[in-house]
């Protein structure tokens, strides 16, 4: 008796660590942003303070994008076949304590997050007062989180503890990709990040 092992296409992210020239011409945007100073709070899900609207600057940002996801359509050429893709959207957020994205999907076909400064650690996160007594897996203080269902269609998370060693890394991910930021605590810092969206062309 002969048996095959199958395994359905149901998607996959990647992860990418950006060189120091290309976090230095985001700064420059994030810079710019807050000069253009045009509020995206209104297209977003998030529960924060400030959310900008981040431009492009002789396409360079339009080229990082490509580049990776040229990366990504490689890795399964034949899950996502097209390759007419176009930058939407790109924002910067200023996330403070307690604030927080709930669960939420993106527009297009693909998104990113990019984390430029992260001014909290997830380990002193997880051991704030009230989480006392909180089985350690269910700590989900300062952390991102993929949710997503398995074939068997029980309810799965890809969790990202968050602390300065992240910064500078980017994912990027289906657009349809439940996810969701959870708040931290005891620290007048921002959190700053970058994301956006990726569109087929003629979207």
């Amino acid at each position: 008796m002969e048996y095959r092992v199958q395994t359905p296409k149901c998607g996959y992210y990647l992860e990418y660590i950006l060189d120091k020239e290309h976090v230095d011409f985001l700064w420059e945007r994030i810079e710019d942003a807050k000069k253009l100073d045009k509020s995206h709070k209104n297209s977003l899900a998030g529960n924060i303070s400030r959310s900008l609207l981040l431009k492009d600057k002789d396409q360079k940002f339009q080229e990082l994008i490509s580049a990776c996801l040229n990366q990504y359509l490689e890795v399964d050429p034949d899950l996502y076949k097209s390759n007419e893709y176009v930058l939407g959207d790109s924002w910067v957020n200023f996330q403070k304590k307690h604030e927080f994205n709930p669960t939420h999907h993106h527009g297009g076909e693909f998104s990113y997050v990019i984390w430029m400064k992260i001014p909290t650690d997830w380990r002193e996160q997880h051991c704030l007062p009230f989480l006392d007594g909180v089985e350690e897996r269910k700590k989900k203080v300062s952390d991102f989180e993929f949710t997503y269902m398995n074939m068997l269609g029980n309810i799965c998370h890809d969790t990202y503890h968050l602390d300065s060693d992240m910064e500078g890394h980017m994912l990027l991910f289906p657009a349809m990709l439940q996810h969701q930021v959870y708040p931290f605590y005891e620290c007048d810092e921002e959190r700053i990040s970058i994301s956006g969206n990726i569109l087929m062309n003629g979207d």
